[in-house]
């Protein structure tokens, strides 16, 4: 069990560098919303989607036009889309103490079973930055679609330093 606020995430900025990850400018919200709120040290983020610029990067559904690896990699940039919204709000990723969410929604075509596997895109991006003592409690969901014609959104919910 991982409990929130027992490990700080002091270098993760640094663990970008070292890994070569450069994270896409934050997103911008398609509709009359925000990318982030804080309530006290809870930081809830909109659902973050696989765009870069407000392009869409993947079409289409898993099981259907897309195959699991794509569905990974859309997974993967809808994760650091999260990083750069965390990035903006907070000042620095290294202010986050702790994950204490992930979600991961997939639209999916027919008899898709690989939920897991796409899921895990996302959750490695996390595991990388901020290390396995902040590995999160995920929930992975299927869906008939979401917006744009996308494949996955992702949604966190973190603890940040007072």
């Amino acid at each position: 069990m991982v409990t929130l606020g027992h490990a700080p995430a002091a270098g993760a900025e640094q663990r970008l560098k070292d890994l070569g990850i450069t994270l896409p400018s934050a997103p911008t919200p398609f509709g009359a919303y925000v990318e982030a709120v804080q309530i006290g040290r809870l930081l809830f983020l909109s659902g973050m989607l696989p765009v870069v610029d407000r392009k869409p990067q993947f079409i289409g559904r898993l099981g259907g036009e897309l195959s699991v690896e794509e569905g990974r990699n859309a997974a993967e940039l809808a994760a650091l889309s999260a990083l750069a919204a965390v990035r903006e709000h907070l000042g620095s990723l290294d202010k986050v103490t702790g994950v204490a969410k992930l979600g991961v929604y997939i639209a999916t075509a027919g008899d898709f079973r690989d939920h897991p596997k796409v899921a895990d895109g996302a959750s490695e991006v996390l595991l990388k930055v901020f290390g396995p003592e902040m590995l999160s409690g995920r929930v992975v969901l299927g869906v008939a679609s979401l917006p744009l014609g996308l494949p996955v959104e992702v949604e966190l919910v973190l603890e940040a330093a007072a």
